[in-house]
């Protein structure tokens, strides 16, 4: 299994490799400590943007074509995603071409042109998939959720942003929040897979040269004061879709495995208690699940469904008896070990590929500044009782407010508030 290594460049930007010999590719990446968090009521949605800009064009390869090119040319599959507190770029490729998946990735970074002609042209394709993002309440009804959790905060924000700050972004704004983010600090170098000689040389002739800057921090999640615990995005449709959680942990919380087995046994799998119950059972729903939603200083512990309209509030009290139900008593031992087989064999599977594995690895530096080996992590969750288990949800769900988050043909929140409150 992957053992990780980690080196420094000259001006402080951290690599993470990962050593598969056994197969023939690599995927090269570059994750930063920067996303939608980071940004302010102004530049909504600039994280996300940038990320799309980035492959617009640099000095060297003018086009996204010259740069989608150099990548085809190589076999190559290259990508970019945005979360609230990472963003991250990734070449996959043959090892072979290692070095010209890290000399595009790094001009893209240090190089790009944020032509302002194509700024202009890319706010319609974000628009666009705004409008793609709201017409899927299954992914829709998360930013609901957050937006009930964390109120007007960056947390709260749909990552996306939103029509008038899509529309009014300039270069300068683009400028302003890389300046303050993607700074040496902040970012890490990944590669997974068969690395080959001279990575470290070849990272310091790319990266070296960026220069030191102080960077700010997150501002600090303010928990809103109490208001309705419900919030309903009113839409006609023929599947209500609801997320039903508690505040949780934070990303490093010393329980965080006791919790992720709590969620499996909840609703990872199959044969799961919400699967067995609210859909095979009674029919209630076509999907519902179980999952911890953590980042460095906050989280939430949630269910999710997609349910019929009609019975929406049968579903919703049959997940309120089983949250209850995992709180009352201890989980009973074959559950226990087929959560955390689920567990184990779900991290091992995800480890088999360099792109799996180096992922892992940077989201654990970035967000943590530190890798827990995957041998380590197994004992983990080999160490958790089920006294750990319904401590933890007696810790999270007895006494505890509960948040309501729905997308369907809904107006009156009083409805659901008397629901969750019984």
């Amino acid at each position: 299994m992957a053992v990780f290594e980690k080196t420094t460049l000259s001006n402080g930007i951290r690599v993470v490799s990962a050593s598969m010999p056994q197969v023939g590719s690599v995927s090269c990446f570059v994750m930063l400590a920067a996303g939608s968090r980071y940004e302010t009521p102004e530049s909504k949605g600039i994280a996300h943007f940038s990320e799309h800009m980035f492959f617009k064009g640099t000095k060297r390869r003018p086009t996204a074509r010259t740069i989608a090119t150099e990548i085809d040319t190589i076999g190559g599959e290259f990508n970019a995603f945005t979360g609230k507190e990472i963003t991250g770029y990734y070449v996959k490729c043959g090892a072979e071409t290692r070095d010209i998946a890290f000399d595009v990735l790094g001009d893209m970074l240090l190089h790009s042109n944020f032509d302002a002609t194509e700024i202009e042209k890319e706010k319609g394709v974000i628009l666009e998939e705004m409008n793609v993002y709201l017409d899927n309440p299954q992914r829709y009804i998360g930013s609901v959720y957050d937006r009930l959790l964390y109120a007007d905060q960056p947390l709260g924000w749909d990552i996306l942003g939103t029509k008038e700050t899509i529309e009014t972004a300039t270069r300068e704004t683009f400028t302003s929040y890389l300046d303050a983010w993607y700074q040496p600090e902040r970012i890490v170098v990944g590669v997974g897979g068969r690395i080959g000689d001279g990575l470290m040389e070849h990272l310091e002739e790319l990266l070296g040269s960026i220069e030191k800057r102080e960077t700010g921090v997150a501002p600090p999640v303010e928990l809103p004061p109490d208001r309705s615990p419900v919030l309903l995005h009113t839409k006609q449709s023929e599947q209500a879709h609801l997320i039903l959680g508690v505040r949780g942990y934070p990303i490093g919380h010393p329980d965080r495995y006791a919790l992720q087995l709590l969620t499996v046994v909840l609703g990872g799998g199959m044969s799961s208690r919400l699967f067995t119950e609210v859909r095979e059972k009674r029919g209630l729903a076509y999907y519902v699940h179980a999952g911890n939603g953590a980042y460095t200083d906050t989280g939430t512990l949630y269910t999710g469904a997609g349910v019929d309209v009609a019975r929406v509030d049968e579903a919703i009290t049959t997940i309120l008896g089983e949250l209850e139900g995992i709180a009352a008593e201890p989980v009973p031992a074959d559950e226990l070990e087929k959560a955390r087989g689920y567990s184990k064999g779900r991290f091992v599977l995800r480890l088999e590929s360099p792109q799996g594995t180096i992922q892992y690895g940077l989201r654990r530096e970035v967000l943590e500044g530190e890798i827990e080996e995957p041998e380590e992590l197994l004992r983990q969750i080999d160490a958790v009782t089920a006294e750990d288990v319904q401590r933890v949800a007696r810790d999270l769900l007895e006494g505890k407010r509960l948040y309501l988050a729905v997308v369907g043909p809904f107006d009156d929140p009083d409805r659901f508030e008397k629901l969750i409150a019984a």
